[in-house]
């Protein structure tokens, strides 16, 4: 049986983006790392992509790309996403397991959205990846750390 804190793929693209410095300018549009294309890629996703859905893009609810709080569509607000990459994987009490950030991605676009998730190992779920772990460089890994 798997420790909650394996590391599973994505935490360990996020955790070498981290320690090789890629992660300096990785939010910058401007971002010449050889991981800045992937990063745009993530952001163009996550600012126009429906997912063959009801409309909805990702930053319906999670505004200014993610980084400030936000509002789900019936008003209840939500935090920003600036943080997300370093406290997954994490536990989720209604499933009773643990999951990942691309499960987490999966269930946004499957649930908020009501769309067709990107598979598991896709460009689009990769890329949405890149671009969340973009957003919480310098910030200390807190796996099952709360949402700020």
């Amino acid at each position: 049986m798997r420790s909650p804190r394996h590391l599973t793929a994505s935490r360990v693209i996020c955790l070498v983006a981290l320690a090789t410095g890629a992660h300096l300018a990785l939010a910058s549009d401007r971002d010449s790392s050889p991981m800045g294309p992937m990063i745009r890629q993530g952001k163009e996703a996550f600012t126009h992509e429906t997912f063959q859905g009801s409309g909805r893009v990702c930053e319906t609810c999670h505004l200014q790309g993610g980084t400030v709080p936000g509002k789900r569509p019936d008003g209840v607000s939500i935090p920003s996403l600036t943080n997300a990459a370093v406290i997954y994987p994490r536990f989720n009490a209604r499933q009773g397991k643990v999951i990942t950030l691309q499960d987490q991605i999966r269930s946004c676009v499957s649930n908020a959205l009501e769309g067709t998730p990107p598979a598991y190992g896709s460009d689009p779920l990769n890329a949405l990846t890149v671009y969340l772990t973009s957003l919480a460089q310098g910030k200390p890994l807190d796996m099952g750390g709360k949402p700020q």
